[in-house]
């Protein structure tokens, strides 16, 4: 996905939910799948920072966490 999408970083991938569990991340189930639910982390030294939680309206969240950052400069 990430060389597809030519992100410039390498995509985590959670596929037994150890870290979801762990953390306790909000998810959904649609049939047979776990879906994780829209959210943001920030991350600094390995130690989350700011969850954002719900995210809404979605195409807003990178203005969010942008003002977020901004403010903590």
């Amino acid at each position: 996905m990430a060389a597809r999408l030519h992100l410039p970083f390498e995509i985590l991938s959670d596929s037994e939910l150890q870290l979801t569990n762990a953390l306790r991340l909000p998810t959904f189930q649609y049939g047979d799948w776990i879906l994780l639910r829209r959210h943001t982390l920030i991350i600094t030294k390995g130690r989350i920072e700011q969850v954002f939680y719900p995210v809404f309206p979605p195409d807003a969240d990178a203005a969010h966490v942008r003002e977020w950052l901004q403010q903590r400069a």
